[in-house]
């Protein structure tokens, strides 16, 4: 049967199905079973005031906990849907089970088809468990639930939430300030005999099973019911962490579940150990070396961000050698900003141009990353504007450097463009000065009548010189490095240009003021980048990414080095590093 799943802190909707599982091992009449949705304020539930175990995991390893006490609640919803048990005049064992979506989980299709089939699946579990410690004697495990059969119902919730929800519950029980996957907690008290055994809550974060889904190459309500089974078990007894041989049991029984029902993947405790293996045997990320933890595409939403903003070049490093952006790294910026996380253009492009650019790929504009009322650093820092898009800082090059440069332009026959904020001019037409608009999208260069006039046009924040990449190398570098001296800086961000700035300015420094106006930390910040003048810029950043193609220096200064631009290297450093 269908359903949806709507947001609310109260009941919102409801569904009805039930099971007749025949318990002949319990030496009583067929079990009823009812699975619900639910969703409620935790004042109203009973998530909170229980014992519980967990098998932590922190960078792949195994953490060991002891039973504690649950005595307190914050106010947190769930979405709810709620289902009675089939009538039937023959006595039944019910099976009362409670899926619960925490509020702040995203409303995800995947995440509602989860919960739809854990309806079905926890029922499953329960009763091949049941049928187990009816018919099987154990060295280890509690035994306070013996006798099934002097119980008329058995109650049990499952709850998915995400990586900070779970994280708080495990700070405040065994104050290891972590998310983890599986929390069990315990309602069962032998000496009241009721009739009605309270079994507790197995509370899952959908986060970490959806990583480690991917670490144990299987799907993730693979993962799910995997740690449905480990805390199932724990709540009828079974505890690995007191003694080995506990452990062994317990992971002996996980299995044979699993393996009975038709599931995919191991035991959680097995997993466990094999994850703990392969950390051993791993060596730790460097720079010639990528992290193996990349996320696939399509699947960020079951992750936080590491970082609140991601500053990323393009050219060399967004664009490709066409200067194109390709659609998997859209897709992983729309994917990226879809989950919080905050995309700046840091650029020598003039704004219109960046803008032209990702318009094409349906990233600029209002639900873009990129418009004329967002966040950004251009034409190397030299342009940086704030909130809602308000110029906060421009710096103007030498009246004087840029005479100077016009001159040797026009007496070697080397192109020269000047970029004015919004605008380009040039002394003369040249193939190159053409590509600057057809192939990098900069606005098309105004040709002056002479030097005076460029110069005297509008305010100048840098110049770029075309040749080729030995020319630049052998003559022009050379020369303007030594013959701006205190006046300017010379910066290279591809092969082939040369470009003047204002002394002391950079990127770097562009990308600094804006953090101060964002009030934003370093530490928040990711940077991706190929050229020298990424240089500062991923110095600055907590974690800076150079891709491949970029050049040697930019690399030696790079957290971590990333595949090239023409393998989508934007899109793959958000996968590996932001999430």
């Amino acid at each position: 049967m269908a359903s949806a799943i709507s947001r609310a802190a109260v009941t919102t909707f409801s569904l009805e199905r039930s099971f007749s599982i025949p318990r002949s091992s319990f030496g009583l009449s067929p079990t009823r079973c009812s699975a619900r949705f639910v969703s409620y304020s935790s004042s109203k539930s009973s998530l909170f005031r229980r014992r519980f175990h967990a098998l932590c995991r922190e960078d792949g390893r195994r953490m060991i906990s002891s039973p504690m006490r649950f005595v307190s609640a914050s106010n947190k919803g769930y979405r709810k849907m709620r289902g009675r048990a089939a009538k039937s005049e023959e006595k039944q064992l019910e099976l009362s089970v409670s899926i619960c979506i925490e509020e702040e989980l995203p409303d995800d299709p995947e995440i509602s088809s989860i919960a739809e089939l854990l309806r079905l699946n926890v029922p499953m579990a329960m009763k091949l468990a049941f049928d187990r410690i009816t018919d099987s004697n154990y060295k280890t495990r509690d035994t306070s639930i013996r006798d099934l059969g002097g119980f008329e119902s058995v109650e049990l919730s499952v709850l998915l939430c995400n990586d900070e929800f779970i994280r708080k519950l495990n700070k405040e029980w065994r104050d290891e300030d972590h998310a983890t996957d599986v929390l069990s907690m315990s309602e069962h008290i032998p000496e009241l005999n009721l009739p009605v055994l309270m079994l507790g809550d197995i509370v899952i974060s959908i986060e970490t099973a959806a990583r480690q889904a991917e670490e144990r190459g299987h799907t993730l309500i693979d993962e799910i019911r995997i740690l449905m089974v480990h805390g199932l078990l724990h709540l009828l007894g079974f505890d690995h962490e007191i003694s080995e041989d506990a452990e062994e049991e317990m992971e002996e029984e996980e299995e044979f579940v699993l393996k009975s029902l038709g599931w995919e993947g191991k035991g959680l405790i097995r997993s466990s150990y094999d994850a703990e293996t392969d950390e051993n045997l791993h060596i730790e990320n460097s720079k010639d070396k990528l992290s193996k933890d990349k996320k696939k595409e399509g699947s960020l939403r079951f992750y936080r961000p590491k970082f609140k903003y991601i500053f990323c070049d393009m050219d060399g490093t967004l664009l490709n050698s066409k200067s194109q952006v390709s659609l998997t790294n859209a897709r992983a910026l729309k994917e990226a900003s879809s989950r919080g996380l905050k995309i700046v253009i840091a650029t020598g492009k003039a704004r219109p141009a960046a803008i032209s650019v990702l318009q094409m790929v349906d990233l600029a504009g209002i639900d873009g990353i990129i418009s004329d009322h967002t966040p950004g650093v251009f034409l190397q820092g030299l342009l940086v504007y704030g909130i809602n898009g308000r110029e906060i800082f421009k710096r103007n090059l030498d009246p004087n450097v840029c005479r100077e440069a016009g001159h040797y332009s026009l007496e070697h026959k080397v192109p020269l463009v000047a970029f004015c904020q919004d605008r380009c001019l040039t002394l003369f037409n040249h193939p190159l000065v053409d590509t600057l608009h057809t192939v990098y999208h900069e606005p098309k260069a105004e040709i002056m009548p002479s030097v005076e006039h460029m110069v005297a046009a509008a305010d100048i924040q840098k110049l770029i010189f075309f040749d080729t990449a030995e020319g630049i190398a052998t003559n022009l570098r050379p020369y303007w490095s030594k013959a701006t001296g205190d006046h300017a800086n010379v910066v290279q961000a591809v092969p082939d240009m040369l470009e003047i700035v204002p002394f002391g300015t950079s990127k770097g420094s562009g990308v600094k003021l804006l953090l101060d106006h964002l009030g934003v930390s370093s530490k928040e910040i990711m940077a991706i980048g190929d050229g020298e003048n990424d240089m500062e810029m991923l110095e600055l950043a907590s974690l800076g990414v150079a891709l491949s193609n970029g050049s040697e220096k930019t690399k030696a200064v790079a957290d971590v080095i990333g595949v090239s631009n023409d393998e989508d290297g934007v899109a793959d450093a958000i996968y590996r590093y932001a999430f």
